[in-house]
Order: structure tokens, then sequence, then C-alpha cells
């Protein structure tokens, strides 16, 4: 299979580097109820170095020059999450397998893998406890429990969560308070939730105790991270049924207090007129995005650029676009690279980093979901379609 792919990419490489992929991004207007357009711009334009990185994978994936990736562990199916811990072993939730694995690591390779947790509802989200690398906190659709990596039998429950509905998985992130964050998706498209739990970022002490809601109005913030900043960053799904142009998808800043819009709000504070028109709300109140998105492309990982990295890419964020399944023309399926100044703001086009997962007849060949970067600067790609994690090398 691998070697067919491997001829598919002789005969598409020209296709693949040249093409570029057209989406939109609104921009607010009075009505609030009108977008413009927005390209997601190719890594590379005229007078750039080619998207020749080296490409070991079987897969007709293109990524900039210098850059190489490769295939890392296989037979992992729907690996999401990935977690490190400290003695250099990867830890990967499987939400469908209701199993946390855990990559056993020798010499900078997989030696063997290892299912330390099952039975599990729906693990997603991972996060080591910065002051005790021993202790692994893992969010499942109902609970955030505890678990001690060296005896992973001992694990205890540090809260209940409320069931999904529609949106069922939540993530973890410390925050630079010593606090445990954890994103909790809507049960619905569009809807008033009855639990104000749903669609918000939830803080709590790693006991379990003090939780509060941090941040609301999010649809479903399927990933977070802590960034460079200190803050709490987090990817977000728009909303479905506004046509392929609307709603953009997100990235967005979490601060104490924010009001991030959903239901009745998308994007750079502009009013959803679909929903509830005749209710009032203000949109202007919200938090706008840190970043927009091209609508459908359904964002999940994201990691910031280290030092280690090209100059020009530092400090910039990558982000895995899980892919489309309600637009008419498939998008997204790419990790994609944000320009950010030094203040975290963005300051150029979503430029593509690693495609070649949506070929351009619409083949679909793989869903990019989790990022991780090593401490040897290497970055680490899980693809839940395929159940494979790659790996990504700098120059």
């Amino acid at each position: 299979m691998r070697t067919f792919f491997a001829l598919i990419a002789i005969v598409a490489a020209g296709i693949i580097v040249a093409w570029t992929r057209q989406s939109w991004s609104p921009s607010p207007q009075p009505n609030g109820n009108d977008g413009g357009e927005l390209a997601v711009a190719s890594s590379s334009t005229e007078g750039d170095p080619p998207r020749v990185g080296t490409n070991e994978t079987g897969l007709p994936l293109s990524l900039p020059a210098g850059f190489s990736i490769a295939v890392f562990a296989e037979d992992l199916s729907d690996a999401r999450v990935l977690a490190l811990d400290r003695s250099g072993n990867v830890w990967v939730s499987r939400p469908s397998e209701g199993t946390v694995s855990v990559l056993e690591m020798e010499n900078g390779t997989v030696r063997r893998i290892v299912a330390a947790l099952s039975g599990l509802n729906r693990p997603h989200g991972l996060a080591f406890d910065p002051r005790d690398n021993r202790t692994l906190f893992i969010a499942e659709e109902t609970r955030i429990i505890a678990v001690d990596t060296e005896d992973p039998a001992q694990r205890r429950m540090i809260h209940a969560l409320p069931a999904g509905g529609r949106h069922r998985t939540r993530s973890l992130a410390f925050g630079a308070d010593g606090r445990l964050y954890v994103s909790i998706g809507s049960t619905c498209d569009t809807c008033v939730e009855a639990d104000d739990r749903h669609g918000s970022v939830l803080s709590l002490e790693p006991d379990g105790s003090d939780a509060k809601t941090v941040a609301a109005g999010l649809r479903n913030a399927v990933f977070i991270t802590r960034g460079p900043d200190g803050n709490i960053w987090a990817t977000e799904m728009g909303r479905d049924f506004l046509g392929d142009a609307l709603p953009p998808d997100e990235v967005n800043v979490i601060a104490e207090g924010g009001r991030y819009g959903w239901p009745f709000c998308y994007g750079n504070r502009v009013r959803d007129g679909t929903f509830r028109p005749q209710e009032a709300f203000d949109c202007a109140q919200t938090v706008p995005p840190a970043a927009e998105l091209p609508a459908h492309g359904a964002p999940l990982g994201l990691a910031f650029i280290p030092d280690s990295w090209p100059a020009a890419m530092r400090g910039d964020l990558l982000v895995a676009l899980h892919g489309s399944w309600n637009s008419s023309q498939p998008v997204g399926y790419t990790i994609v690279r944000i320009p950010l100044d030094a203040n975290g703001k963005q300051e150029g086009p979503v430029q593509d980093f690693v495609s070649g997962w949506l070929q351009p007849n619409g083949t679909i060949l793989g869903r990019p979901a989790g990022l991780l970067f090593l401490p040897d600067g290497s970055l680490l790609v899980t693809d839940d379609r395929e159940g494979t994690v790659f790996r990504i090398t700098p120059p």
C-alpha cells in the first residue's frame, strides 16, 4: 500500500506543491451577518524555497524544505492526545478504545507499545502534574482521574464532569498558576445549555477542589495548551449549517471571566443572525479570537514552535486541522502555521505547514489530531483516522 502511495506522490508532487487551498474568514459587518473571503496561504510562494522536505512516510505529504517527516508509531487506533513523562516515554489517549497507551522509548525510538490503562470512559485529555511528573491526570467524559504512572492500578477520581451530549471530549492543561484547566464541549450545535459547565473552560486545584468556570461561550474548545506567555490557549470549532463559508473556526486565548460569544456570536464579534435573532445579545462584550481559521477545518491540537526551529518560525503556533464533515468541498486535513509577533498577536496569514492528507481529487489519507514537541525539538503528530503517530524533524 505504501509503495502505491509513493507512486502517487511522484506523479502528483507538482500538483501538491502548487495547490493552494482557498477558504474564507468573516469580517464583522454592522448587521453582523455578512462575511468576506480569506485564503490559507501556501507555505511557499514565488521566489521561496520549494516544499521539498524529506518524506519517509509512504504518503504524499508535503512540508517545507529542510524538514523531514517519518512514521514514529503505528497500530494506535484513534490516537489523540500526547503527553511526555519524566522517563521520556510518550503517553497516548485513545478515546474510542477506552485506553491510554504508552510508547516506551529507547535511544530515541519506540521500543514497544503498552496499553497502560484500559476500561476508561472516552479518555482524552492528558496532563502530567508539573510538581510531580509521576502523576498523570486523565480527562474522561464524566470525570478527571489522577494516575500513578509507576503503578497505573493506583488511580483516584479528582473531579466529576457533566456528560457530553454532542461533544464528549475533555482536554487538560496546567496553567502558570499551578491549577488544572479542563475544556468541556457543548451538548449541541447551537443552544443555551441547561448546565453552564458545557461550552466552557473550568479551573480547579489539582486535588479537585475550588472548581470554577474561567471562560464561557466556547462551543467546542477541543484542545487546550499553556502558551509561552503563560496563558491557556484553545482551539474552537464553530457551529455547523451556515454553509461552507461561515462561521470561522477559532484560536482563543482564555481570559478569566471571558465570554466568547457562542451560541449568539462567532468570529470577531459577529452576531449569529440565525440563532434566536429576536433576543438581544451584545457581541461587542465578547472576547474576539486570537486567530480565525477556515470554516469547518476542525482545529484540534495546537503547539508553539520552540527556539530549536528556524528563526523565522520561532514562537509561531502550529494547529492540526482535523478536516471537515459537513462542507460541500473537503477542507482541513493539514497542519497549519499561524505567524505570531513577540506579543503573541497574529502578524501574517495562516500557512500550510504539512499538507497531503487531503488529495486534490478529494481522497482523504489521514486526519491529524494531537501535537507534541519533544525535548530534542522534533514534533509528534497523531493521526486518529489511521492510528499513526508521525515525527517531524526540523533542519
